[in-house]
């Protein structure tokens, strides 16, 4: 590069300012040492002519004012780790985990992450506390428990509550028809002393009749005691026990079912179509070293593995079979 234009380059770097302060001191610079006029300074810098007029103005006022300020030597304050340094050793002699440490120095107002937490307690030697129990921790607030599902501590005392599951109950008639305890012993479902079979099936029920998409969701409404009522328990069951009930259930028991079910449903007076149509659906595998044969996935367009089914509806009822 010719030395001209590197030069000119580096002169840019001072013509051409990146912030206010700087601009200023180039346009007073330009107008007071360079004489240059006042339009022309102004111009050269970007400034009106009313605008440059109140800059110089100013500055007539206070020609010593700061442009450039003094490096700083060395830090102006203590570290915030130095500074709480023995407020955390004194907390830890309290029994307290890093976590406790980092919220209460939080309440006092210092900002100290349990990761920093834990790097000053072990420059000073302190080993890491062992598992504590419940009643050894400090008294803190925490989501509340909800008591589980037992029939045993159902409560059919008469009172009042509030639930958003009140549409569920003008299925009750429906439901109290259907033997359904006695359909789900006949074909072996699974259950509990605290949890039987109906009780179970009538929690998954509710889900589906309210809408629910997914057994998670449940986890929002466990303190609901519509919910629970309808499904004939004290409180409904958590969502690891709703998502891992069919898993329990064996694969013969289902046919059995739906017969008993159906069967049910006639003496109800629901009429039972005489044909049915059928839907095959994919559902894909995404395992490996599966002898899994490849079906076309409309969805995808595309052949893979999987696993081919097939939906059975009533084709005057358009209920499923």
């Amino acid at each position: 590069m010719h030395p001209d234009k590197k030069l000119t380059d580096l002169a840019r770097l001072f013509l051409e300012p990146s912030n206010s302060t700087h601009r200023q001191y180039e346009a007073l610079r330009a107008y007071f040492v360079e004489e240059l006029s006042s339009a022309e300074a102004a111009a050269r810098l970007g400034y009106t002519a009313g605008s440059f007029r109140v800059l110089c103005h100013q500055f007539r006022q206070d020609p010593h004012r700061p442009f450039f300020l003094p490096p700083s030597k060395g830090p102006q304050r203590a570290p915030q780790p130095e500074r709480v340094r023995h407020q955390v050793i004194s907390l830890r002699q309290q029994n307290l985990s890093i976590y406790d440490i980092s919220r209460a120095l939080e309440n006092q107002g210092h900002s100290l992450s349990p990761a920093a937490t834990s790097l000053i307690l072990k420059a000073e030697g302190f080993a890491r506390l062992p598992r504590r129990r419940d009643e050894e921790r400090p008294p803190s607030f925490g989501p509340e428990a909800a008591a589980a599902a037992d029939i045993r501590s159902l409560d059919l005392a008469p009172r009042q509550f509030r639930t958003k599951f009140g549409g569920l109950f003008l299925f009750l008639p429906y439901v109290a028809t259907i033997p359904l305890d006695r359909i789900l012993r006949k074909t072996s479902f699974p259950g509990s002393k605290m949890i039987p079979a109906d009780a179970a099936m009538r929690s998954l029920l509710a889900l589906k009749l309210f809408g629910s998409a997914r057994h998670s969701h449940v986890m929002s409404s466990v303190f609901d005691e519509g919910l629970a009522l309808w499904a004939g328990l004290n409180v409904i069951p958590k969502r690891s026990f709703l998502t891992e009930y069919s898993c329990r259930i064996d694969p013969k028991c289902y046919p059995k079912l739906m017969r008993s079910w159906f069967d049910a449903l006639g003496k109800l007076g629901l009429e039972r179509g005489g044909s049915f149509d059928l839907d095959f659906h994919t559902i894909p595998f995404h395992g490996e070293q599966a002898r899994v044969e490849k079906h076309y996935v409309s969805k995808r367009s595309r052949r893979q593995k999987g696993i081919l089914a097939f939906l059975a509806q009533d084709a005057g009822t358009r209920v499923f079979c």
